[in-house]
């Protein structure tokens, strides 16, 4: 860790976790998190008016808990870094609200970036630098996505995605169907370790000759595991949860594992980067890491914790911001709920309008760049 390397503060607020992270270049000094998972628990489900006002609660405590951890102070650091998108619109708002704040006061570059891209980045903080290009599969509750990431920091292009349901949104809703409550990913893990994988044939999803190569799809999976455990219980049998947990999770991560090889084959890259919150699962590590040694393929798959989402993965990506001098955001960022991956950072307005007549995707968010100019909670 040289002294000259970027000391960058990260925000992640998409969802229901405060994330607050510190690096210097690819080196991680403090990653500080408060979840609101448990008050959503009782749910079954995220709310997002819940989790903006957690965001508002948690957000100086724990910036005030990064800083303290990684030893430095606010006046050191050399750029903020915020999620600016995609995810729950309020909850995006409070971040990027934050950081606005702390960079205005420093008077420290901002750079809105993006959740997706953060999630390949963070792999730095744990493998070193990313291969040029990266393919990435992220697995979370919003997302299942293949991704080619020639340049992190200015150039990622979606290969597939899911066209439904996402990995970990077909994970808590059989949870829920079991009565194992919410969030499902960890339980069904712990469950299927002690149940038989091959004991039901659940569908694969879009793995037909036909179907899109890099495309997902676990809605017809969801639907048919619920439907077996319905008529194990109209009949008045006993469901055997750790089967059932075992071989749907086999389903999910099959198709998974099996796309993302392919991608890796077909585009020639001799590796693959595994993240987001399913990441953290043990089965998906397992046979991820048995097909790609199969075919010649060099797994990285940071540590469960850098997996869900966190605010290091924001900073890792602000400071390879930093680090290759790309545009800083201005004041007038937005939070945009649904930021294309193909945008990993939202540059400064000088620069995002020439981009805007050069780019297809346009953004709809005048109502929230109003609320965001105003003091937002005087």
């Amino acid at each position: 860790m040289a002294a000259d390397e970027p000391l960058v503060l990260g925000i992640e607020t998409s969802c229901d976790e405060t994330g607050v992270g510190i690096v210097r270049g690819t080196t991680l000094l403090a990653d500080a998190v408060a979840s609101s998972v448990d008050t959503h628990a009782r749910f079954g489900g995220v709310v997002p008016e819940i989790a903006s006002r957690a965001h508002l609660e948690a957000m100086v405590p724990t910036i005030e808990r990064a800083l303290k951890e990684a030893g430095v102070s606010a006046r050191d650091l050399d750029g903020i870094a915020v999620t600016s998108g995609p995810g729950l619109a309020g909850a995006l708002l409070v971040g990027v609200s934050a950081a606005k704040a702390y960079a205005y006061a420093l008077g420290k570059p901002l750079y809105g970036v993006n959740h997706l891209a953060s999630h390949i980045c963070v792999d730095q903080l744990e493998h070193g630098p990313l291969p040029e290009p990266t393919m990435a599969l992220l697995v979370s509750g919003g997302h299942s996505s293949l991704l080619l990431a020639p340049d992190i920091t200015a150039d990622v292009r979606p290969l597939g995605a899911t066209i439904d349901d996402a990995a970990g949104e077909a994970f808590d809703k059989i949870a829920r169907v079991l009565d194992l409550g919410f969030p499902g990913g960890p339980v069904i893990d712990r469950l299927a370790r002690e149940g038989d994988p091959e004991a039901i044939a659940f569908p694969r999803g879009l793995t037909g000759p036909r179907d899109a190569p890099y495309d997902f799809s676990f809605s017809g999976l969801k639907t048919s595991v619920a439907r077996w455990i319905e008529a194990k219980r109209a009949a008045g049998e006993e469901v055997p949860v750790r089967d059932v947990a075992a071989s749907f999770q086999e389903a999910v991560v099959d198709v998974l594992t099996r796309k993302a090889v392919r991608a890796c084959k077909d585009e020639g890259v001799d590796h693959l980067m595994i993240g987001g919150g399913v990441a953290a699962n043990s089965r998906l590590r397992a046979l991820a890491q048995e097909r790609c040694e199969r075919a010649g393929i060099r797994l990285r798959v940071p540590r469960p914790k850098l997996c869900t989402d966190n605010g290091a993965m924001v900073a890792a990506l602000g400071a390879e911001m930093v680090a290759r001098n790309r545009l800083p955001s201005d004041l007038e960022l937005s939070a945009d709920s649904s930021l294309p991956v193909t945008e990993p950072h939202v540059p400064g307005a000088a620069h995002a309008h020439a981009h805007a007549h050069s780019h297809s995707h346009s953004h709809d968010h005048d109502h929230v760049h109003e609320i965001s100019k105003d003091n937002l909670y005087s």
